[in-house]
């Protein structure tokens, strides 16, 4: 690997990892440095991956200065595009002062001829937070269509007086067609909320916040006098995503600390609801807002911990996409994951092991 990649590569593990004195000071990996040629799923850098396909072509978004993108044309080999943004859209560092360069867990949606990306962010430990949208007609780059277009934000979280995180969104419609976003990352947990039918801001006739997984106490109690907490505490849930099928809608998520090399601990757990907004109960019955999950991912003999995860259907097969953090190297570095995703006899889902296909 060049020296110049390598030395990219330990920059962006500490600024994940918060650790970066102010990770603007760093630029994303120099076009000269991209892969010239295809290279293997698990060796291509990804945190928080989602994944879309047009015309026969697969993309995975992840976060990254601008937002990193890779294109497959068999996921199992990939090439580097350009980012979603060259440059930050003004809006952000004027809502965010402490932004520090890097747009976290997008988004990928479709919707009336057009793809919706949304994105975090955010100031790190702190909820300090907004979640964005771009949206684009086409996601191949080498289009004339090809253009994305910012349409600012869609919703903020502010410090003392939310006990919510607006980063890790997520945009479904449920089965009436009507469009959610799930968000959340620790403090009370992960929320739902309903848009407007332009899939851009927040419903303005129906502005109720649904708590749907949590793993504190009483997280829809009022604020104590001090106001609520300005760091994130012990409820270590985050990056929800929801995915429908056979009558229920299913709510994954991530507990346990993500960005830590390894030291992280990572895990992917899952509930279902016939309601989008829940109760979401777990194989065992116990609510995701009572700390139930059911654990279907975490760390083994070759990764840390992994973790972020979202759930497609592409031509007829199910898959679940993720990042690990690799034990063959001593940073842990967060490497892009994607499995197969079967269902047992009692509609649960289970992750098909690498070089297996769904039985």
């Amino acid at each position: 690997m060049p020296n110049t990649l390598q030395l990219f590569f330990a920059l962006l593990i500490l600024i994940l990892a918060g650790c970066a004195p102010n990770s603007s000071e760093l630029p994303d990996a120099p076009v000269a440095a991209w892969p010239d040629s295809p290279i293997p799923t698990n060796a291509v850098l990804a945190h928080d991956p989602v994944m879309a396909e047009e015309n026969g072509t697969y993309y995975v978004f992840t976060t990254g200065p601008g937002i990193t993108v890779w294109k497959s044309e068999n996921m199992r080999t990939w090439m580097r595009c350009p980012n979603v943004f060259a440059e930050d859209p003004d809006w952000v560092r004027k809502t965010i002062p402490e932004f520090a360069g890097h747009m976290w867990a997008p988004d990928i949606y479709f919707h009336n001829g057009f793809y919706f990306l949304y994105y975090s962010v955010s100031a790190f430990g702190k909820n300090t937070s907004c979640i964005g949208v771009a949206t684009t007609p086409t996601l191949d780059a080498d289009s004339p269509e090809y253009n994305w277009v910012d349409h600012g934000l869609v919703i903020q979280s502010v410090p003392g007086k939310l006990n919510w995180n607006a980063i890790d969104a997520q945009v479904l419609d449920d089965v009436n067609g009507e469009p959610y976003m799930t968000f959340g990352s620790f403090w009370s947990g992960l929320k739902l909320v309903k848009l407007e039918g332009d899939r851009l801001r927040l419903s303005e006739s129906d502005l109720r916040m649904t708590t749907i997984a949590s793993r504190i106490e009483h997280p829809d109690a009022p604020p104590p006098p001090e106001g609520y907490p300005t760091t994130p505490g012990s409820g270590e849930i985050e990056a929800p995503f929801i995915f429908r099928r056979a009558g229920y809608y299913y709510l994954f998520a991530s507990i346990d600390r993500c960005c830590r090399g390894p030291e992280s601990t990572y895990k992917v757990i899952v509930g279902r609801s016939a309601d989008i907004k829940g109760p979401y109960l777990d194989r065992e019955g116990k609510s995701l807002l009572e700390g139930g999950g059911t654990i279907i991912l975490e760390g083994d003999e070759d990764w840390y911990a992994v973790g972020h995860n979202s759930v497609y259907s592409f031509n007829g097969t199910d898959y679940i996409v993720y990042h690990g953090y690799e034990k063959s190297t001593s940073e842990g570095l967060p490497r892009l994951c994607i499995n197969e995703l079967a269902w047992d006899n009692e509609d649960w889902p289970v992750v098909i092991p690498d070089g297996e296909t769904t039985p």
